[in-house]
């Protein structure tokens, strides 16, 4: 008889190569809108995940879906990627967890018809990226959302902390999991993809 093999981390460690310089900074430099979404990742014993990477994507305040480019402009001299350019509304970050699990984004409240920010969870030990929501108000009734026992509900809803700041922490298994969704709508015409 042969001891079981020892359990192995997936990798790669997402949060090591793919942030970029202001991942996080959705709302352009000094909106006077701008909002705080922030949160911690946690394992199933309730620990901080710090190599965790996030990606949110998000309505426009008017409620457009199209986002705008800049977020890895490339630098023509260095080839490098100087990050956002401070003045577009992009709909998009990509931020990874600090050695406590910590992540936050700055960005534009989404519309009351689409009151949340996708998010995708990048981790180790996940063999596939999970989606859920962060909604910044309750979910729009007759939706999938609203239809959850409120239990099951509450893991998607974003804390107010203050005026202009949102706890959003995702558990990613345990007593306190978080809701994830099975994402199969096309992306790009006609699609909403991951939002």
């Amino acid at each position: 008889m042969h001891d079981p093999t020892p359990a192995q981390t997936v990798g790669p460690f997402y949060g090591h190569a793919l942030p970029f310089p202001g991942g996080g900074d959705v709302a352009p430099a000094g909106h006077p809108d701008t909002v705080t979404v922030h949160g911690r990742v946690h394992d199933g014993a309730g620990e901080p995940v710090p190599d965790a990477l996030l990606e949110c994507w998000q309505a426009a305040p008017g409620g457009a879906l199209d986002g705008r480019p800049g977020s890895l402009r490339r630098a023509p001299v260095t080839g490098g990627f100087p990050g956002r350019n401070g003045v577009d509304f992009t709909g998009f970050a990509r931020v990874a967890t600090d050695a406590d699990g910590h992540w936050a984004i700055r960005t534009l409240p989404p519309p009351a018809a689409r009151p949340y920010l996708a998010v995708c969870v990048f981790a180790r030990g996940l063999t596939h990226h999970l989606y859920t929501r962060a909604y910044l108000a309750a979910p729009p009734a007759g939706g999938p959302v609203a239809a959850l026992p409120g239990e099951l509900r509450a893991t998607l809803l974003a804390r107010a902390e203050g005026e202009r700041t949102y706890r959003f922490d995702v558990h990613l298994q345990g007593e306190k999991e978080t809701v994830f969704l099975d994402v199969r709508a096309p992306s790009g015409p006609g699609g909403d993809g991951p939002g």
